[in-house]
This record gives C-alpha cells, structure tokens and sequence, in this order.
C-alpha cells in the first residue's frame, strides 16, 4: 500500500532533539506525504519548528483512522503506549522514535531519520504483528480502550494490606496470590513491568502470557508462562473495596465487586522497525543483556 498521509504523535522532549525532529518533518513534507499532527504536540512544537503549510492537526474527537496510512510515535514506550490507543484495530503501521529513556518499542534510533521517509515511501522496514489484550467484567471498565498491548496490572488501591486475587483458567482455579499485585503480560509486555517483578522474557509471536506477581506473600509463588488460548478470570478480595486496574499506562480505580476476565485479542498492533533493528539485538543493547567482555565481539 503506498503512503500518501502520514499521523505524527509524540509528546514533549529535551531541546536537543529539536534539529532532528524538524529534519524529519520537513523531509517527510518535502517528499509528498501529508502530515497529520496530534494538536497538543503540535502547539509543542509550533514555538520550536516550522511546519509546512498543508500540515493538518487532529485530536481524540477529530481523529479518523481511515484518513491514515502510517503513524509516527515521537516519544519513549508510554508515548507508543498511547499512539496505540488511536490506531486501536486499524492496522496502521507505528514506527516508534526515541526521544525517552529506553524506547524498547522504538523502531528507529534519531541518528537515523535521514533514512525514516526514503523507508516508508519504499516500504523497506520490518512490519511486526504484536498481540494485544482484552480486558472485560462483568460491569462495563475502561470504555472503547478496555486493550492493552504491554500488560493489565492488578493492584492495591492504596498502602494498606495486600489483596488477594483469586485467578481461573478458563474457570479452573488456579491459584490466589496473596500480594501488592499481579501482572498479566502479552510477549511485548514481559519487557516492562514483569521483567522488573522477576517475569521471564518471552520473544513476540510466542502466543503466550505470562502471570507474573507483585510483592507476593507467598514466597513460593513464581511468575508462570500460560498459552494465550486461556480466558483469564480475576477476583479481588481485600481490606479496602476497592482496587487499581491498569492497562498499559491507562488506571481505574475499581470496585471489588467487579470480576475481571482477559483473553487474546481480535486484533494487532503493526510495531514497525527499520532494517537491522532485531528483536535480539534489541534485548542486547537496551538491557545490556548478556554484557560480558567475553562478549565484545557482538
């Protein structure tokens, strides 16, 4: 498919980025595609950059999806995190660029956006399919944006004491982890907040989640790896009645009353990466993973 109208999300970053972001804007405009800018980035950067005068604006209320062939996502993971959120189940491609901290979801480091438009016009960049979640109870939660691409995490509302989450597998009892918390991960979320708790690393496309705990009580409770075919039920009991469910970087504060089911979902987030970024070489470069100096020849 060619690419004729380019979105261009991102949020605010360090004065430094400012000659390589107005580089990429104007060699995206230069080059024929029309540019689509999240309003709120582009009142950041109207005071920093020039824009050329076909660049249009949009927000949540004037997006459409159907006006867009390709997203550009400015910013660290959580910015990817909410680009997700307007390309939903449209199949428009996101390329991630860096301007945070790790930027694991990033597809393109900024010292090559001389390459970025001469990618997308000739599609040559990897296009990689990541599963999303599904999150549903049994009262309506989260709206249209009940997804997550990284994770739901379950949580004590507050710093009183832990939660107990009882948890079935396609209505099999599992376990009840008595902790802060429980994290259920998609491949692409097992980088991210599971990793931190002591989650595995489980490479995209492996069609699995992984369960990971938060502070368990349970000193013998460890993450566990499940095939993503299960339908997943949570219920929460506690001393408060109330818990924190997140999704990706998306909380609401739910009533204990309400049960919780996740499963795979129908639909999934095209991540972009230009050439020579493999998930590997990822791992190695932004985790430092397997740093040795044995190894210095990688």
């Amino acid at each position: 498919m060619q690419v004729k109208n380019v979105a261009i999300f991102g949020r605010v970053f360090e004065e430094n980025f400012n000659s390589s972001i107005d580089f990429l804007l104007k060699d995206l405009a230069d080059k024929g595609l029309n540019l689509h800018v999240f309003e709120p980035f582009h009142d950041f950067l109207s005071p920093r950059l020039s824009f050329h005068d076909t660049t249009e604006v949009f927000d949540r209320s004037s997006w459409d999806p159907s006006k867009i062939d390709f997203m550009i996502c400015i910013g660290g993971d959580g910015t990817y995190l909410d680009a997700t959120t307007f390309v939903r189940d449209s199949n428009i491609p996101i390329l991630g660029i860096n301007t945070g901290r790790l930027g694991f979801l990033s597809g393109a480091s900024i010292k090559e956006l001389d390459k970025v438009t001469d990618c997308i016009l000739n599609q040559n960049y990897e296009l990689y399919k990541r599963a999303t979640l599904k999150v549903e109870g049994n009262t309506p939660v989260f709206e249209k944006n009940n997804f997550a691409l990284n994770e739901i995490t379950l949580h004590k509302s507050d710093t009183s004491s832990m939660i107990k989450i009882h948890t079935y597998l396609n209505d099999d009892f599992l376990n009840t982890y008595w902790a802060d918390g429980l994290i259920l991960s998609t491949p692409t979320g097992s980088t991210a907040y599971s990793l931190s708790c002591g989650g595995p690393i489980v490479f995209p496309g492996s069609d699995n989640f992984v369960l990971t705990p938060v502070a368990p009580h349970n000193l013998n409770m460890r993450p566990i790896v499940i095939p993503d075919k299960f339908k997943v039920r949570f219920e929460v009991e506690g001393r408060s009645r109330f818990y924190l469910a997140s999704l990706d970087s998306r909380s609401e504060t739910l009533d204990s009353s309400i049960e919780l089911t996740v499963s795979k979902n129908n639909f999934f987030i095209n991540l972009v990466r230009l050439p020579n970024h493999a998930y590997h070489s990822t791992i190695r470069s932004k985790l430092n993973w397997g740093l040795d100096q044995r190894n210095n020849k990688y």
